[in-house]
Parts: C-alpha cells; sequence; structure tokens
C-alpha cells in the first residue's frame, strides 16, 4: 500500500516542482573539465551539500543522473519525482539493501549515467563529507566534481537537518561546478580527513563562486 501512496504523493510533488522549477532562471557554469569528461563518457560523481538538492534534482536530464534512494516510505516518494525528473535510481539504505544498492549504482554509472552524492548526507552532520563519496570514486576510478549553488530569493526550512531551501517562482539561480579531485587511489583511504577537508572547502568555493555572479551580472 505504501508504494501506491508513494507513487501517488510522488507525482503529485513532480508536477509541482515541474511548474515551478520552469519558472527558474538558472545559468549552469562547468568547469572544462567537466565539460571534457562528459563529452568524452567518462563516468563523473557530481557531489554536493545535501542543502543544494532541491535545485540540482532539475539538472538530472542534462546530466544523465544516477543515484541512491531508500526503500522508505519517504523514499519511495522520492524515488517517484526523480525518475519522472529523468534521474535513473538504485535503492536501498544503510540497514537494508545497501550493497546491492550500491552495486547497481555502480553498474548504472558503467552503463553511461553519472552519480551525484549529497556528501553530508542522510542525516548529517550539515556541510561534513563522510567517506562514501571517496570510497565510489575509488571503485569507480572517477574524477569528483563540487557544486555550489545561490539564488536570489527562495523559501528556507529552517527546521530541517540540512537547512535546504527552495527558490520561489521566477528565481535566478547560479549552478556552479568545479573539480575538486581526481579519482581517488587504492593507496588512499576513503575515511581520510584531508579529503574531507578538501572536498569541503571546494564546495564552499563553489558555493562563493555562484553567490559572486550576482554582483557580476545584471538581472
Amino acid at each position: 500500500m505504501h508504494k501506491i501512496r508513494g507513487h501517488v504523493l510522488g507525482f503529485i510533488v513532480w508536477i509541482i516542482y515541474r511548474i515551478l522549477s520552469a519558472t527558474w532562471r538558472v545559468r549552469v557554469v562547468e568547469d572544462e573539465a567537466l565539460r571534457s569528461d562528459i563529452q568524452n563518457k567518462q563516468a563523473v560523481i557530481l557531489s554536493h551539500f545535501h542543502q543544494d538538492e532541491l535545485v540540482l534534482i532539475s539538472l538530472a536530464p542534462r546530466y544523465k543522473i544516477a543515484t541512491m534512494t531508500s526503500t522508505s516510505k519517504d523514499g519511495e516518494i522520492m524515488t517517484t519525482v526523480l525518475r519522472l525528473l529523468g534521474a535513473r535510481i538504485s535503492r536501498g539504505s544503510s540497514t537494508r539493501g545497501g550493497v546491492s544498492a550500491l552495486k547497481g549504482l555502480i553498474q548504472l554509472c558503467k552503463n553511461g549515467s553519472n552519480s551525484t552524492f549529497a556528501v553530508d548526507g542522510p542525516k548529517g552532520p550539515l556541510y561534513e563529507p563522510k567517506a562514501g563519496v571517496f570510497e565510489f570514486s575509488r571503485l569507480l576510478k572517477s574524477p569528483i566534481y563540487a557544486a555550489g549553488v545561490a539564488c536570489d530569493r527562495a523559501w528556507h526550512f529552517p527546521r530541517a537537518w540540512n537547512k535546504t531551501f527552495l527558490p520561489k517562482p521566477f528565481a535566478r539561480v547560479f549552478v556552479v561546478w568545479t573539480k575538486a579531485q581526481d579519482p581517488v587511489t587504492k593507496d588512499q583511504d576513503p575515511r581520510s580527513p584531508e579529503l574531507a577537508k578538501t572536498l569541503k572547502n571546494q564546495l564552499f568555493a563553489a558555493r562563493q563562486h555562484a553567490t559572486n555572479l550576482f554582483g557580476a551580472q545584471k538581472p
């Protein structure tokens, strides 16, 4: 029953999101290396803070996104929304099916998709990258890119652990992708604090770049 409910609610959320996001004025700034990797069909990892997710899912078709979603009721809704937006999904959770979901995501990436990682998910701490994104980079031999998002007006949800936001109708939105790290090698420890610190700094730098674009351009 919860699957049917999840599909219905997901469809409703998708309609609302599609109508709203169609009004956004989005500009995407890509690192030259990212354009080259995509052109050469090199699978890449698109990392971001969980906070920016509601903007970035609108870019699912552009980057042939593949991601993992949970098997929970909320995960059912998110799965429906993402699939309708054009993303490919591998399902699992940290307690059930996590290994099979990871294997499924690897296969999707080998078949032409690019993965996204909310590096501080699924429940935080906020802005603290976890080891999963580095482990995945090592397994897939994929470079990691960092996203920065800024918009001029949005609804904010301060009670949410990730402090997420949703751009308002006709908001101006900048998305910046920067090269964060080359593929993690076998000699590197995915749990390395240095890897996490480097990615964290790149994510904040990308966000600052996106914010600065508002001062560089007129509406």
